[in-house]
């Protein structure tokens, strides 16, 4: 993380709204840098990420870095790959899962990050949650049509399903996103990383 990344980190963990999490233990979860070409937004880090202190350091994120194309060491280390999900905090376990992120938490850091990174040319959206902030009345009336409509939003948002083992059921539904989807995804990381690996 870059030294406007420290110093954000620095304000999120000394606001108000963040203490209880601060106190719990956690610490803002995100990873930006000024080289950033590419931003991944997914929904907010889970109990193991946050433990970790790493965000897709899991099956989920193996299958992310294969859908994008890209190696572990260009996903976390060559500063082309911003990691900012819609919460930096675990917002604690629900009935059916994780709790989803908070809604104002974007609201109050996201445009800080998105002005700063003036070299990003592609924002991926992996989900409900980011596709419902940054998509807002373009979205479809489903996750589903909304990722198959995926050109629609080409080339500053490509939204596509969260890549939990999870979503192999809805993956196997819907066979066109393998055949059409993700080719064009890793064709467009390709294009804007424009990054080959010494």
């Amino acid at each position: 993380m870059d030294t406007f990344g420290k110093k954000l980190y620095s304000q999120i963990y000394e606001d108000k709204d963040n203490l209880k999490f601060n106190e719990e233990g956690q610490h803002p979860l995100f990873d930006i840098d000024k080289r950033n070409r590419i931003l991944i937004i997914g929904q907010a880090p889970g109990i193991k990420a946050m433990e970790k202190g790493l965000c897709w350091d899991d099956q989920s994120g193996k299958r992310l870095r294969e859908w994008l194309g890209v190696t572990e060491n260009i996903f976390y280390n060559s500063g082309l790959i911003g990691i900012v999900p819609m919460d930096f905090y675990f917002p604690g376990h629900g009935k059916s899962g994780d709790l989803p992120p908070r809604k104002t938490f974007a609201d109050k850091w996201h445009s800080l990050i998105i002005k700063y990174c003036k070299d990003v040319k592609l924002i991926i959206l992996i989900g409900k949650y980011a596709q419902e902030y940054y998509l807002k009345d373009s979205r479809k009336l489903s996750l589903t049509r909304t990722v198959e409509a995926y050109k629609e939003y080409l080339p500053k948002y490509f939204p596509i399903v969260h890549p939990s083992p999870r979503n192999q059921i809805w993956i196997k539904k819907n066979p066109w996103y393998q055949e059409k989807v993700l080719p064009d995804l890793k064709e467009e990381v390709s294009k804007v990383l424009k990054y080959k690996e010494k």
